[in-house]
């Protein structure tokens, strides 16, 4: 009885290696599109049935995010010229709290899928006498503009959250790391687990 009793133990806790990163994963993105779509869909404003009921058409919030997206690249790539967007640059930068998440979520978003992508120079840095090592991305190189000479900016992002932390440090601390950008993050998100092959 107790040698069937470890053997179901040892499925159910291989099937939980399986079945929960799965699940989680599958239930994080339902769970954003969902949030996106309730958000974003305006069927129920628009159209109405034959009763006089709110009609809700499931998927049109997701889509309504695909073709503004979609357009706006179309427009940004062949229409809107030099001129135009440094006009609309002046204009935004007058609305200071617009300005201040304006700017902060365009340089994270570029930081990530940019051209000038700024997470691309993994970093492995010394933090301490006793040799205890972060890894890190070289996010500015030149701090000389703020009376820093020498120094550099890294970015530590946490284990397991999108969130992390901007340390300045002397350069000669700060050694290259020859592995794909991605993979660190991945590495570093996972807390370690996954993402050096």
């Amino acid at each position: 009885m107790t040698r069937i009793f470890r053997a179901l133990l040892n499925y159910f806790i291989k099937g939980l290696l399986v079945v929960v990163p799965l699940g989680a994963a599958f239930f994080l993105i339902f769970w954003i599109i969902s949030r996106i779509d309730t958000s974003l869909n305006l069927s129920s404003e628009l159209w109405v049935d034959s009763k006089g009921r709110p009609l809700y058409i499931p998927g049109l919030g997701i889509l309504t995010v695909i073709v503004v997206v979609v357009v706006a690249g179309i427009l940004v790539t062949n229409v809107i010229t030099e001129p135009i967007k440094r006009w609309a640059g002046r204009w935004l930068n007058r609305l200071p709290l617009f300005k201040f998440l304006y700017s902060s979520i365009k340089d994270l978003t570029e930081a990530f899928v940019g051209e000038e992508k700024k997470f691309n120079e993994p970093v492995i840095v010394e933090v301490n006498e006793f040799g205890l090592k972060k890894i890190g991305f070289l996010v500015q190189k030149d701090l000389a503009k703020i009376n820093l000479p020498g120094e550099v900016a890294v970015y530590f992002p946490y284990s397991y959250s999108f969130a992390g932390q901007v340390v300045i440090i002397s350069s000669d601390k700060v050694k290259p790391l020859d592995k794909n950008a991605a993979d660190v993050m991945k590495f570093v998100i996972s807390g370690g687990v996954s993402g050096l092959d």
